[in-house]
């Protein structure tokens, strides 16, 4: 059994960017060569998240403006009185999202559904240079 390990470098824009990694992942297990086995898509960073989503322009708007409900901006965040940088909501939106998620490989593809795709979800207030981290076991 192998165990691999790929990266993926992204820029963002800041939040509240989407960002499809589908194909990098799709490339990176073809160049493994692994047929069956798992992949787990992991970001570091506490103020992103990876999920799946119909990339698609209104889930696109409706995600972001789903987590303004949720964790809204304009309350006070004790993380902000802290650090006094103004993302105290964008780490309690990425730590309900989560960094990573785990994707079945079978046929050396992963099993994703026809409308689902691999995204990161940029919730810092403003760019950052991120590293998504791709673990292949498998044969």
């Amino acid at each position: 059994m192998l165990i691999l390990t790929k990266r993926i470098q992204l820029r963002s824009k800041g939040e509240p960017d989407i960002i499809d990694i589908t194909d990098q992942a799709s490339q990176a297990i073809k160049e493994c060569n692994i047929e069956k086995g798992l992949v787990t898509v992991f970001i570091s960073g506490s103020t992103a998240a990876v999920t799946t989503i119909e990339y698609e322009p209104g889930l696109r708007d409706d995600f972001p403006e789903m987590l303004s409900r949720v964790a809204p901006e304009n309350i006070p965040y004790k993380h902000d009185n802290t650090w006094h940088d103004g993302n105290g909501h964008s780490h309690v939106r990425a730590s309900l999202i989560g960094p990573s998620l785990t994707i079945p490989i079978v046929d050396g593809k992963m099993t994703l559904g026809t409308w689902q795709q691999i995204v990161v979800l940029e919730l810092d207030t403003r760019p950052r240079n991120r590293n998504v981290i791709l673990q292949l076991i498998g044969e």
